[in-house]
């Protein structure tokens, strides 16, 4: 007798659109389709995108579910410019509109106190709202043709890697997503930088694609310490990304000091654990020799490349099927505050 074939789970539909000069019918038809309720994957210029709309209270408790993220942790609004964000906000400070004029479209997003009429879930049932206008020309096209705010979170699942491709997107998601806009590799490659502009002196939240030189220039005061991670716990986040254990692969992953450090611990991991996989180890600037057992990923030493090959290189050990990730510790300057952030929660122990 023969044994039926175990049903494979059905795939979410790819679009592949220009980069730069999006079709207007794919365009067309993601939006409909998020008007209709259903999730619409789309590149933006940090990370893709798990688009709902705004406003859609059912559409964004699919988000919710999709990703198996908790109740409690806010999603971002996705508009066009200052004058939709405004909508969405009870108050509207001046260093909002500094940030704006300064960086919209593009990788910075402001937490303000949310209009009454925005849904609660979409600011995981806080008081608070956060907004960018992303500029990736997919995004600000799929925006236009919806004409409302599209609440996104990162189209992975919750604490996962980021996705920087629509291969990533299906990977983590499959058919939890109804629509997936494929236009091309993210060029950041890092989320956005979350700035709280509620308060007298704003914020950092948390630190992304936007440099802090960039943001000193328009808010010289501006204060670069999170609040911290040891909140009540369910209590509403101002900002996502803000877990002490985030933005893991599958792997395990460990950070030491140096690149000969890196390859010291990867041999020595691969010798102890033969049959299991093979190690991966993530340096830059330093090709190492060649080691069995051991696959090797080298990333540029500058922190923009850096950060824009970050998550895609560890997908790509991860599908290698690496049984542990040993990453070379980046520099302490300020232009690598975003990647040790990353690599800082990435490398958390799992709670118990």
């Amino acid at each position: 007798m023969k044994r039926a074939m175990p049903l494979l789970p059905e795939m979410p539909r790819v679009l592949v659109l220009d980069a730069a000069r999006p079709d207007a019918a794919g365009i067309a038809e993601a939006a409909q389709a998020l008007r209709q309720g259903k999730l619409v994957a789309f590149p933006t210029e940090t990370v893709y995108g798990l688009g709902a709309r705004a406003s859609d209270e059912g559409a964004i408790e699919r988000v919710f579910r999709a990703k198996g993220r908790p109740a409690h942790h806010p999603l971002i609004a996705h508009v066009t410019g200052e004058r939709d964000a405004r909508a969405l906000a009870s108050s509207w400070p001046r260093a909002a509109s500094l940030l704006a004029a300064a960086f919209w479209p593009g990788p910075v997003t402001v937490v303000v106190e949310r209009a009454p009429g925005v849904p609660a879930s979409l600011a995981g049932g806080g008081t608070s709202v956060a907004i960018r206008a992303p500029s990736h020309p997919v995004a600000l096209a799929l925006l236009a043709a919806l004409g409302e705010p599209i609440a996104a979170p990162s189209a992975n699942r919750y604490q996962s890697l980021s996705p920087t491709t629509a291969a990533h997107v299906v990977k983590q998601l499959g058919d939890a997503v109804d629509l997936v806009l494929d236009g091309g590799a993210c060029e950041a490659g890092i989320e956005s930088t979350v700035v709280d502009v509620r308060g007298p002196t704003p914020r950092v939240l948390r630190p992304g694609a936007l440099g802090l030189a960039e943001l000193r220039r328009v808010l010289p005061g501006i204060a670069l310490e999170a609040p911290p991670e040891s909140a009540t716990p369910g209590a509403p986040r101002a900002s996502p990304g803000m877990d002490a254990r985030h933005y893991t692969p599958r792997a395990p992953l460990q950070v030491v000091e140096s690149w000969d450090a890196a390859c010291r611990t990867a041999q020595e991991l691969a010798s102890r654990r033969r049959g299991v996989g093979p190690v991966g180890v993530v340096v830059y600037g330093v090709t190492p020799t060649p080691m069995a057992g051991v696959v090797h990923r080298v990333l540029p030493d500058d922190p923009a490349l850096y950060a824009r090959r970050f998550y895609d290189t560890l997908h790509g050990l991860d599908d290698a099927g690496v049984a542990v990730i040993v990453v070379q510790r980046v520099p302490a300057g300020e232009g690598w505050w975003a990647v040790a952030d990353r690599l800082r929660r990435a490398s958390a122990p799992r709670a118990d």
